[in-house]
């Protein structure tokens, strides 16, 4: 199990291969579609993003309400195919990892690799564990879209496997060679 301090450095991610099992603590950010689109219109339209993006990672999930006496409530990963369109502008712009489930297409893959960055993959259906890792939350952009809304969580060991490492390496069987 490798202990993982974020922000994550790019000489770090080059040390990750697939299959890794890793601990995450430090600051992540959720986003999912709607936030994701939000984002890419702001770099299309250079414009300044509601966060620092070169020492960020992403975890797409929308974390739940919290219960009393919670910092957050369930927060498992969504499918990380549903970002791949917004994926690429976002590593493109520096973005250092992705966290989500299952697989992402080539290009994604080829931005992963271009970028120095890594994908992680978070269990399905474990989203009550992953609160639990959630040591403070705050949302800080897009209110308006409730838990689809970018929120800045502070994690401590918070599991994950590398699915695409910096190199094109893959945890997937049946993935498209990226050629």
């Amino acid at each position: 199990m490798i202990k993982l301090t974020l922000p994550l450095k790019k000489d770090v991610a080059k040390t990750l291969r697939a299959g890794d099992s890793v601990l995450i603590s430090g600051v992540i950010l959720t986003a999912r579609d709607c936030a994701h689109k939000r984002l890419v219109e702001l770099i299309k339209n250079k414009q300044p993003l509601p966060f620092d993006i070169p020492s960020s990672v992403i975890y797409y999930a929308g974390p739940c309400p919290a219960k009393p006496g919670k910092v957050s409530g369930s927060c498992g990963p969504t499918t990380s195919a549903r970002m791949e369109t917004f994926a690429p502008a976002l590593l493109d712009s520096g973005l250092n990892a992705i966290i989500g489930k299952g697989e992402m297409n080539n290009d994604v893959r080829k931005a992963l690799i271009r970028n120095s960055s890594v994908y992680f993959a978070a269990i399905g259906g474990a989203g009550a564990l992953y609160s639990e890792c959630i040591k403070k939350s705050e949302c800080i952009a897009f209110p308006d879209l409730l838990s689809e809304a970018v929120y800045r969580l502070e994690v401590q060991n918070f599991p994950a496997v590398v699915a695409y490492d910096a190199f094109g390496g893959t945890i997937y069987r049946n993935s498209v060679d990226i050629g």
